[in-house]
Parts: C-alpha cells; sequence; structure tokens
C-alpha cells in the first residue's frame, strides 16, 4: 500500500509539476467526443481500476460538463453512477451500498430557507451513548450533484468514524449565486450543532467534513465557526477541495482535459456559480490566497493526482503548516477526482476511508 501513497511532506507544487506530464497552458478547443477519448490522458495514468470506472462512465455517455447547460449537467450518468456499474461487471452481481443502521431524510434550516438533509447512523452504534457528530458538504462545484449522488461517502464516514451524519444539500448556482451556498453550509452548521441531541448525537464533539466544492465549505464554515464564536469542529477534512480560483496552477495545466473533471468544467462552475468576476477572490473562494486560517482545528486534505484542483490541495497544506494548524495531507497517484466514494470499485478509496476515519475517531474520541 506505501507504495501508491505520496510522500506525506515532500510533495510540493513543484513536485507536481515534473511528475505530472505538462501540455499547454492555454485549454484547446476540446470537442466532446474527443475529451472522452484516451485524449485526456486519465485512461494512460489512471490505475487499472480507476481507467475501469472512467471507462464506464464514458459508456453510460456522460459528457464534459463544459459543453452542457444546467439542466443537461445535473441529469446525465454521474462517477457514483459508473462507479456502481464498474462494481457490478467486476463482481457479477448487483452493487449494494454499504449497510449503515438506517438513514432519515430532513429538512434543516438554512440562510433563506428550509434546506433537505440526511441523517445517517453507523452500522453498530452504542445503545444510550450519544455518538460523535459530522457535518457534510457535497460536491458538484455549487451547481449539480445532490444527497443521492453522494450517498456513498456519508455512510462510510458514518461506519469509519462512528458518528452520527449529517449531508446537507445546499443552495445552488445559478439560481441561487454566492454566496449563497456558503450562506447556507454556516447556518446548515449552526442548526445541526444545536439539534444534535434530535439524533443521539454529541455537539460537543462535531466535526466537519466536505467533498470538492463541500471541501472548500468545510473549511469555510470552520472559519466562519472561528469568527463568529460557534462551537469549534475537532476536525476539518478537505477531500480534493475547491481551495482558489487560480486557474493557471501546475495541476490545472497536467490536467485540463481529465475526466470526470477538467480545467474548462471548473470555469463552467464558477461561471454560473459567481455572482461577479471579483468573487473569485473573495476569502470564502480563495481560501490560499485571501483567507484567514489561523486558529482552525486540525485539517486533513484527501487528493487525487489525476485532478485540476490537486495543486489546490498542496496550496492548502501549505498555508495552514505555515499558519500553525496541524495538518495531515495525503495524495493518491493513478486516481481521479470523485474517487473518494468509490471504496466498491477502487482500493485507493478504501485507503483514504480508513485514514480520514481514523483521523475523526481521534479527533472526536474513539
Amino acid at each position: 500500500m506505501a507504495s501508491k501513497l505520496s510522500a506525506l511532506a515532500g510533495a510540493s507544487i513543484l513536485t507536481l509539476s515534473t511528475v505530472l506530464p505538462m501540455v499547454a497552458a492555454e485549454p484547446r478547443a476540446v470537442d466532446p467526443a474527443v475529451a472522452q477519448s484516451k485524449d485526456s490522458g486519465v485512461l494512460d495514468r489512471a490505475n487499472a481500476d480507476m481507467r475501469a470506472v472512467i471507462e464506464q462512465l464514458m459508456k453510460l455517455g456522460a459528457k464534459p460538463i463544459h459543453t452542457l447547460t444546467v439542466e443537461q449537467a445535473r441529469a446525465q450518468p454521474t462517477p457514483a453512477a459508473a462507479a456502481k456499474k464498474a462494481i457490478e461487471l467486476k463482481t457479477g452481481k448487483p452493487a449494494i451500498p454499504e449497510a449503515i443502521a438506517k438513514t432519515q431524510d430532513i429538512k434543516i434550516d438554512g440562510a433563506a430557507g428550509p434546506l433537505d438533509a440526511r441523517v445517517y447512523w453507523p452500522s453498530k452504534p452504542v445503545d444510550g451513548t450519544p455518538l460523535p457528530l459530522i457535518v457534510y458538504f457535497h460536491g458538484g462545484g455549487w451547481v449539480i450533484a445532490n444527497l443521492d449522488v453522494y450517498d456513498a461517502s456519508p455512510r462510510a464516514l458514518a461506519n469509519q468514524a462512528k458518528a452520527v451524519v449529517v449531508s446537507v444539500h445546499y443552495r445552488q448556482g445559478p439560481e441561487d449565486r454566492f454566496p449563497a451556498a456558503h450562506d447556507d453550509a454556516v447556518a446548515a452548521y449552526k442548526y445541526i450543532v444545536a439539534n444534535a441531541v434530535k439524533w443521539a448525537a454529541d455537539p460537543g464533539r462535531v466535526a466537519i467534513v466536505g467533498e470538492s466544492a463541500g471541501g472548500g465549505l468545510a473549511v469555510d464554515t470552520a472559519i466562519a465557526a472561528r469568527d463568529q464564536k460557534l462551537t469549534l469542529p475537532a476536525a476539518v477534512v478537505a477531500v480534493y477541495p475547491i481551495a482558489g480560483s487560480d486557474m493557471m496552477t501546475p495541476s490545472y495545466v497536467a490536467n485540463q482535459n481529465a475526466l470526470p473533471l477538467g480545467k474548462a468544467d471548473m470555469a463552467w462552475f464558477f461561471e454560473h456559480y459567481l455572482a461577479s468576476p471579483t468573487d473569485a477572490k473573495d476569502p470564502r473562494i480563495d481560501i490560499v490566497g485571501s483567507a484567514d486560517v489561523k486558529g482552525l482545528p486540525p485539517v486533513t486534505i484527501i487528493a487525487a493526482e489525476i485532478d485540476p484542483l490537486n495543486s489546490d490541495g498542496t496550496l492548502l497544506r501549505d498555508k495552514l503548516v505555515k499558519a500553525g494548524v496541524d495538518v495531515t495531507y495525503q495524495n493518491w497517484n493513478g486516481v481521479t477526482h470523485e474517487f473518494f466514494g468509490m471504496s466498491g470499485a477502487v482500493p485507493e478509496a478504501k485507503e483514504a476511508q480508513d485514514l480520514v476515519g481514523a483521523q475523526l475517531r481521534k479527533a472526536c474520541g474513539e
């Protein structure tokens, strides 16, 4: 397993730029059919298990997000669906969601009205003992995806951390632009902590976890908790977070045509969520550029090699370390953006979930 893992503290932007194949700094015009082909570089660089998922995504008919309307992007096949298909082809059996005790769909208070949320209880809860609480924010570039698309990760987190997980579906652009999702994340955190006892959870042992856009929301919510004197989470986990707005970083250049997320797709997300170009430099978007991260709780960052956001993770790591924050950083080679919730199809996802689970148990008390 160790051979699959990057060096914990030795990785740097320079290292990433020399390890990953470099391409032209500006993205070329990519025909959807070409972007779905070997030309993206993913099928060459991904390991066999990750490659199988990407191949299934192409076979399901998924198109590059930036070539679609918002409605089309929200309706098209997802990486999660491709992972399920890859599992079925590998095992010859239906892909079954990870077993947990139960789930419950609820409504919680957002910044401008009720939000959909889903509560997950671990498969082996301790009767009568309040469990740690995890507030989870899904990915989707603040524009697409929902609780169903990101169902696998909260299930894994509940079992790994032996915790109650509340997954939040925040407002999305372009219907509700910045800072709608960010405001909802903070409001949801307040509500969930205040109502933890409803779900047999301990509000004194809370963590925040997010993937992609949700990873940035997780960090931003921890900053807001610090600034607003709310309950400070015991830990933050940012899985391949959107932590900046610079799309000329080494990983954006190296992975500009990657699947399932490329540079043009990220530009599409920014276009549909940000209210104005100046929002790109707001500290809630450009965390690595202008946010104050001093005094945050321990942060774990999970990164994927074949991902335009890989450099965001290293830049965030370095900023946190400079600010004196306890940071655990791990990069997995041979996998793409969205790998974290694919434990049944991609072994590296299970490794990442194991690491996150250990960090959360340590922070929140086993």
